[in-house]
């Protein structure tokens, strides 16, 4: 629901232009990405689906990921090395994580790079959904081994994102185009008109364009996705923990049962409890004997008279000793 709600507003932001208005300033739309990604966040938080350890990695992820725009700010075409963790991350984890992801790799890199504009807010809302839907493709395999399937999966899905998020940020690039009356936007068209007009405009400037990201996407996750998707998966397999139940297997109902299990992939285990010897074991393996109080002391072996150790323990070679024959 959390992510519906933040879908929606981002929507808001791109569909602006259509409803016969220009874009919003750039401080509400600044505002409304920097609070959406703040409350997906706060919301993950508290409901413990991202931890520390969730939290830790979604940093050290994002970091590494804005490392690999700034070695390649300009691109090859449309083409960014950013997408890859993004797409591997989502599909991996899940579309909350991938959406954090997506946004925080490029607020990161955006920071780092000094691309603070009027731009962000759209970029924060485009790539994140671009996490968002690799972890929506990455649900019908997640728990399996990663294996070709997902490769596969994960690269067509990488190839009609390249296309998709181009075609979404050409509608902020378009607000700005005015030199054609055939292609250019202007306040006041009517939505069908508008549409039409972007249409023609992407066809013309920017098809070929995204064309590199697209293949450079499906190329990367070809190359380099099998070694991280086995990577995340092992490290959602040692943060997952699942208690056991007492009651389960015992005859209680379903619904008198609880479940136990940290909900989300990434989750730090609580601290197993203490395992307390009792006093007398301590003192067993410590050599020293705990004497209960009340108990008669009893005498030692050595110290009793060798007559009572013989008839207690006669001696299996004597034959007067082993009673009547039978």
């Amino acid at each position: 629901m959390i992510l519906l709600l933040i879908s929606l507003a981002g929507l808001g932001l791109f569909l602006w232009p259509f409803l016969g208005s220009s874009l919003p300033a750039a401080t509400p739309a600044l505002l409304v990405a920097f609070g959406s990604l703040g409350a997906l966040t706060a919301f993950e938080l508290g409901a413990r689906r991202l931890d520390s350890r969730g939290l830790a990695l979604l940093a050290a992820l994002s970091a590494a990921d804005a490392a690999l725009r700034a070695a390649l700010v300009t691109g090859i075409g449309g083409f960014s090395p950013i997408f890859l963790l993004v797409l591997c991350g989502g599909y991996a984890v899940g579309p909350e994580f991938g959406f954090l992801l997506g946004s925080g790799s490029l607020l990161t890199s955006a920071l780092v790079t000094g691309g603070l504009g009027p731009w962000l807010p759209y970029e924060l809302f485009a790539l994140g959904w671009v996490g968002l839907g690799a972890g929506l493709v990455g649900g019908v395999r997640r728990g399996r081994r990663p294996g070709w399937p997902d490769i596969l999966l994960l690269g067509a899905y990488g190839l009609a994102a390249g296309y998709a998020y181009g075609m979404v940020m050409d509608v902020w690039n378009w607000t700005f185009f005015a030199g054609s009356p055939q292609l250019g936007w202007h306040p006041g068209l009517a939505p069908l008109a508008a549409l039409g007009r972007f249409g023609r405009y992407y066809l013309l400037t920017s098809l070929a364009y995204d064309s590199f990201r697209a293949g450079g996407n499906a190329l990367m996750v070809g190359l380099l996705g099998m070694p991280i998707l086995v990577g995340l998966r092992r490290l959602g397999r040692r943060f997952r923990v699942e208690w056991d139940d007492p009651g389960r297997g015992r005859g209680f109902p379903a619904s008198a049962r609880s479940e136990h299990q940290a909900a989300g992939d990434l989750v730090v285990p609580a601290l197993a409890a203490a395992v307390h010897r009792s006093p007398n074991e301590a003192d067993a393996r410590s050599g020293h004997v705990q004497k209960v109080a009340g108990e008669p002391e009893q005498a030692a072996p050595e110290a009793q008279p060798a007559s009572v150790l013989l008839a207690d323990h006669p001696d299996p070679r004597d034959p007067h000793a082993r009673g009547p024959a039978g």
